[in-house]
Parts: C-alpha cells; structure tokens; sequence
C-alpha cells in the first residue's frame, strides 16, 4: 500500500506576509529560548496571554473540565453532533501553548467537523517529562469512552508535539487493550525525536520558524536527560499496524515535513491507509492562522470532512450490521 500524497498548490499573499512575519518575530526568539528548566517556565504566559490576540469566537461555546492532573475543555460549534467527538492534544514543543491558543482554532474544527472537540491540558516542560504527556492524553480517551463515547465515533487529534502525542497516546492506549479510534488527524506533527534527518533536510533552511537544531536538546528533556535517544520512543519507529486512517497536513517548506513524509509511509508499509497534504510553502501549523492565512481555513474545513466522513461511515455500517 502506498500512502495517498495530494499536493495544494498555490500560496496567496496573505500567506507569504505571514511567513515573513513569523521569520522577523518568532524565529529569533525560538533560537535564542533557553533551554532549561528556569528557561521554560515563562512560557507559561503564552498560553495567558492568547485570548487577546486570539479570542474565542463569540459564536462558540467553551466548557472547562477538571481532570485530578490536568485541565481540558470543550470547544463547542453550534448544533454539533454530540454523540461523535474529536480529541484533541495541542503542539508547543510540549513546553509552551495551551487550551487558550487553540480555542479559536478548534472552535472552526468544530464547526466543519460537526462535533464538539475535547482539548487537553496536558501536563508538559518543565513540569512533566514526555510520558507524562503520553499518560494525560491516554487518560482522557479513556474517559471519553467510560462516558460511553463509541471509539468509532472518536478522532484524535493533534498539531506539532500534539500530532507526536495523537500516534504516540494512541498506540499506547492500544498496548492497553482499548480499542482504536475511528481516525487520525495530525497538523504538521513531530513523529521523530532523532534531530538528524531534520537538520540535513533543505527545509532547515527554509521553515520560517522553527530551528531544526534544537530539536536533540529538546529531546533530552522530554527523555529525563538520556544521552542516547531511545528511537522507540518516537512514533514513526513503532509497530502501527492496526492505527485506524489517518490525514497529516504539513507545508512544503517547513522544518516538519520529513517527519510527516516518513511516517507516511511507515504507516502504509503497516497497511494502514494514510492521506498526506502537502500544501505550497504554508508555515508550520498554519491552520493556527486561518484568520489572516486562506489555505489555513481551506485545510481546516477538509480535515473537518475527513472526521465526518470517518466518523459517519463507521456509524451508518454499524447500524447496518446491527440490522
């Protein structure tokens, strides 16, 4: 099986401005971001700071839940299906971002979804080590389906570290025994800690924000300082026979996008149907920007058909099968 890899060409003026912005603002701060435990705390305020610069819509509605180690919420459209759900894990570098800096994100998710979207607060940098993660966002899709969520009218879902945490959380809750979800949808995910192949690709040079070189200090925190990465640790190295269908979106130009190729075909050398987007020089995560980026709204709308379809299809055969 070969994965199916659909090519979005084009790249609008509103997009490039965004780049160039992110390239004059964000990249300089990233590359010179300390490291350190002392160094990651600030970063918190991100995460505080957002709903000035991206409020929730008013048309939407956000309901806190309180988990016994972490915060979620859910991120409401009107007149969802409440009887589908996606789960969704936030990028960040699994140390900064939050349920502010992607409610408004989630909120149009959910409106083309057609369904309310659980987002989770996972415990991340500097407080929690990597597994700590893993462990939040498998305890909340266990208690999606204890509240009687079918796994067939779930998706999981997640953007950078969050799409590592939506392979990653649900090849580990299937090592559990739980059963799959009804689809995948990663936004530009990590899938490999190893920094090399991310380094050496010509996208170093090209991504806009994010410095490919601190990836292998990265991966020393997430990992509790082991000197020697541990390659089953990342997901791309896994066994991902059984994961249900998957979508990965990423742009063409972005430090992320070897991850996304990789896994992409990892994941249809484990027969597991898989549809890549490669979308013409966007940033990383530049769904995140859909209200000044047009191809970030375009690609939101088709991952919310990809969970209809994913989630309704498994519906109508199951009720047929039951007839």
């Amino acid at each position: 099986m070969d994965p199916v890899i659909e090519e979005r060409p084009g790249t609008t003026i509103r997009a490039r401005v965004a780049a160039r912005g992110l390239r004059l603002t964000v990249a300089p701060l990233l590359r010179m971001w300390p490291l350190t435990r002392a160094g990651l705390r600030p970063a918190c305020a991100i995460d505080l700071a957002s709903p000035v610069v991206l409020p929730a819509p008013r048309w939407a509605d956000v309901e806190g839940v309180r988990f016994a180690d972490f915060r979620a919420e859910w991120v409401r459209a009107p007149r969802v299906a409440e009887d589908r759900v996606v789960l969704y894990f936030h990028g960040g570098g699994f140390f900064s971002c939050g349920l502010r800096t992607h409610r408004r994100m989630l909120a149009r998710l959910s409106a083309a979804s057609g369904v309310p979207v659980l987002s989770v607060g996972y415990r991340q940098l500097p407080a929690a080590p990597l597994a700590t993660s893993v462990r939040d966002c498998v305890h909340a899709y266990r208690w999606l389906l204890e509240r009687g969520f079918a796994p067939e009218r779930i998706v999981v879902a997640g953007d950078s570290a969050g799409g590592f945490l939506t392979f990653a959380a649900t090849l580990e809750a299937m090592r559990e025994g739980l059963p799959a979800p009804a689809a995948l949808v990663a936004f530009a995910p990590l899938t490999d800690l190893d920094h090399e192949s991310k380094v050496a690709h010509a996208n170093a040079r090209l991504e806009a924000y994010l410095p490919a070189r601190r990836v292998r200090q990265l991966a020393r925190m997430l990992t509790e300082g082991a000197e020697e990465l541990d390659p089953a640790i990342s997901p791309v190295n896994a066994d991902l026979g059984g994961l249900p269908p998957v979508l990965i979106q990423v742009g063409s130009t972005e430090m992320l996008l070897p991850d996304a190729e990789l896994m992409a075909e990892r994941l249809a050398a484990a027969e597991v149907p898989c549809r890549l987007q490669v979308w013409q020089e966007q940033v990383h995560v530049f769904q995140v920007f859909a209200d000044l980026v047009p191809e970030g709204l375009a690609a939101i709308h088709e991952a919310g058909a990809f969970v209809r379809q994913h989630t309704e299809d498994a519906w109508a055969a199951g009720r047929t099968v039951a007839a």
